[in-house]
């Protein structure tokens, strides 16, 4: 059996599972201090003979190898876990080889390996919730430089009917800036579940999340591209970005068929937990 760890800033949520994905058990807790969550994670796993382990975290976190500090915890928002030893603490209480990447890539992973991914050999993942991240899995491996992708963080241009300044502390008007539930929350007031027959909202959304899927498609060419998180609970999005993307590439690189590129995940919430399977399996 292979333990599972998605460990998300608000909930962690632990699995076990075999090799071709199928989960056996899983539990989900929420985040607190990493005495306490980790706790929690040992009494789930004790119950289980695991052999491996992977994990996808909340960042950021150092992904570069050779350096002594890999695998924790960066400069996060989330105090208690600032410069926490995620990974080498995870050795130590398992004893056991531990593989460690970004909650986005293992989602990524997840849908590559198991899900409405399996059939391509290139993916991009982008999680559309509290922050705004993506990867990308090519041939199998996710793409890694000498620090995870922040593709929630690029520039984009304003949609001429929104006067807000931007919700990213950074970067204003970057893509999570512009487009994420506290984005969405700051413009308008309410929360995006509140807005769901709210048509200028999705239409603004809309506008913001094909113009980025356009900049990641030309610089990085997948052939898949899926679309998951919260925000993306509004069902109605897809349809409005695939058109708005369309619009925006003008014919320049053909496209088959937009509804087979532009996808919404195929796991039933369970891509992090299954990518983690598939990254412990890989490394």
């Amino acid at each position: 059996m292979i333990g599972a760890i998605e460990a998300g800033g608000t909930k962690f949520v632990c699995a076990v599972g075999n090799p071709d994905g199928t989960i056996l058990d899983r539990t989900s807790f929420p985040t607190t201090t990493p005495e306490e969550t980790l706790a929690k994670v040992e009494e789930f796993f004790s119950q289980h003979p695991i052999e491996k382990m992977g994990v996808g975290a909340f960042g950021p976190i150092n992904l570069r190898a050779n350096s002594e500090n890999y695998g924790a915890i960066e400069n996060t928002p989330k105090v208690p876990w600032r410069y926490y030893p995620f990974l080498e603490e995870l050795e130590k209480r398992f004893n056991i080889p531990v593989a460690i990447n970004t909650d986005v890539i293992a989602a990524c992973l997840g849908e590559y390996e198991y899900g409405i991914g399996k059939d391509v050999s290139s993916c991009l993942y982008i999680t559309v919730g509290t922050g705004i991240g993506a990867g990308l899995v090519q041939d199998g491996k996710p793409f890694q430089g000498r620090n995870h992708s922040e593709m929630g963080h690029v520039l984009l241009q304003k949609h001429p009917e929104d006067a807000f300044e931007g919700a990213c502390p950074n970067h204003g008007t970057c893509l999570e800036g512009l487009a994420s539930g506290p984005a969405i929350e700051a413009r308008h007031g309410r929360k995006g579940a509140e807005l769901a027959d709210e048509d200028q909202v999705w239409e603004i959304e809309a506008h913001y999340l094909a113009q980025a899927i356009l900049d990641f498609f030309v610089v990085l060419s997948p052939e898949k591209i899926i679309l998951g998180g919260g925000v993306m609970k509004q069902e109605k999005l897809y349809p409005m970005v695939r058109e708005k993307f369309m619009e925006r590439l003008n014919g320049y690189i053909e496209v088959a068929d937009v509804n087979e590129l532009i996808v919404a995940p195929g796991l039933n919430d369970e891509q992090g937990v299954k990518g983690c399977i598939a990254l412990a399996i890989k490394e």
